[in-house]
């Protein structure tokens, strides 16, 4: 049932949000940025890249992989951190986004462009 809604939900943004946000820029490979902030302050960073093409299906493996590069927990995803990535090209992860309390403020991650 979770599977279903969550490829509903990725074919909504590849139909109808990706073709307005011009997000079909990254065919042969993608670059992400994710940063650990306290306060306003970056403490870790990391450039993730992959040479395929970005899926949003795959997002929470992209995340996943970033937060143990960073060497931190990963946080729960969610269809709206989707969304804000899709529309927005970034997404912010707050204390209340992770099971276990994070040692800092937020974890910002960017879309670079290729």
């Amino acid at each position: 049932m979770i599977l279903l809604l969550f490829n509903i939900i990725v074919k909504y943004l590849l139909k109808y949000i990706a073709p307005r946000y011009d997000l079909e820029y990254n065919y042969y490979m993608f670059r992400i940025w994710g940063k650990v902030l306290i306060g306003e302050k970056i403490v870790k960073q990391i450039t993730y890249e992959r040479d395929d093409k970005f899926v949003y299906s795959q997002f929470f493996k992209y995340l996943s992989d970033i937060c143990e590069g960073l060497d931190i927990a990963t946080p729960i995803l969610m269809k709206t951190h989707i969304f804000n990535y899709a529309k927005f090209g970034t997404v912010k992860f707050l204390p209340r986004d992770f099971a276990e309390p994070p040692e800092f403020d937020k974890l910002v991650i960017e879309n670079i462009r290729v």
